[in-house]
């Protein structure tokens, strides 16, 4: 009895369910789900997750503990979805020419007699079938490979990292849609479409990306972008700083070799894929890999070394451990 009185891992995550566990998880999806339908649109989908995250929640202590592990991502899908409750592009004025002309004065290419092109321009009128491939290939792992890492450290019993690992993945995303707010940035293949004038409610386009859907015939990028939370968030790129979180935490857990060689290449197709398919410019790449740099720091050495949100990490690691 003592010994139990004094466990520092809630009683919860060994199996047996909380009624504050229960309550918690319950108001929390009736906010989501409510909130979601009133300002964004209900989808099937979000009736579909809402049931799995309580099934799982409630059936087990082993997927409850999981389930709770996954909170950084889900309040990351969550974010992202309520962008399009209030679009960055009504907040500030958005950035058109000004970045087409920084990205052309600094990393202009000249073709012909004194052309200069953006990189984006010069991949547009060279480009090859398969650069387009390995595109596509780079750039569907943008998510998926980044989440399946979390999982891999989780089942691997690196409940420490794996949660560092999270939680930095999900600060990195606060800080980049912060960004997206501050200073509303056009992409690429907007100037190509649309050129400099701003028009409100434009879709998403698979831009360079288009070339590998056509090559394939799986339209993957088509329906990915025709859901896109909002055209106007280019500066920083969050496609270029997923996979550099992942490759820093596969060098800080215990990884093998090749994995950490291979979320290396797949960050660096990232990036020059990102460019490729003039979804960015080269500043945006470079602006994520900053983002990613300073939510690394902001957490390893500012936020870890103020006791009660170390308290609170380590609590949240014994739970799901």
């Amino acid at each position: 009895m003592t010994a139990a009185r004094r466990s520092p891992v809630p009683s919860g995550s060994r199996g047996g369910l909380r009624r504050s566990e229960a309550l918690w998880m319950c108001g929390s999806l009736a906010v989501w789900l409510a909130v979601t339908a009133l300002c964004v649109g209900f989808r099937p989908e979000h009736v579909f997750l809402a049931i799995l995250i309580a099934a799982l929640f409630f059936v087990s202590g082993t997927t409850r503990r999981l389930v709770v592990a996954l909170i950084p991502f889900a309040i990351f899908g969550i974010s992202y979805d309520w962008m399009n409750i209030v679009p960055n592009y009504r907040v500030n004025p958005v950035d058109i020419a000004g970045l087409y002309s920084t990205e052309k004065s600094l990393f202009g290419i000249t073709v012909g007699e004194a052309v200069t092109l953006t990189p984006n321009e010069f991949f547009a009128l060279h480009h090859a079938p398969w650069m387009d491939a390995l595109a596509g290939f780079f750039y569907l792992c943008w998510v998926p490979v980044p989440i399946l890492f979390g999982l891999w450290l989780y089942f691997d019993g690196q409940r420490g990292e794996y949660l560092h690992f999270a939680m930095v993945f999900l600060l990195v995303n606060l800080i980049g849609f912060a960004g997206y707010y501050i200073h509303p940035a056009a992409p690429p293949w907007y100037v190509a479409s649309h050129g400099f004038s701003f028009i409100e409610g434009t879709p998403g386009e698979v831009a360079g990306l288009g070339r590998f859907d056509a090559m394939t015939g799986l339209g993957i990028f088509d329906a990915l972008y025709a859901r896109n939370a909002n055209v106007f968030a280019a500066l920083p790129s969050l496609h270029s700083a997923y996979m550099l979180v992942a490759f820093i935490y596969s060098l800080r857990a215990r990884t093998p070799l090749w994995m950490r060689v291979a979320w290396a290449v797949i960050c660096l197709g990232i990036w020059f894929t990102a460019v490729y398919s003039s979804h960015h410019y080269i500043i945006d790449v470079m602006a994520g890999i900053g983002v990613t740099l300073l939510g690394y720091a902001v957490f390893e050495y500012g936020l870890m070394r103020l006791r009660p949100f170390a308290r609170f990490v380590g609590r949240y690691t014994s739970y799901i451990s």
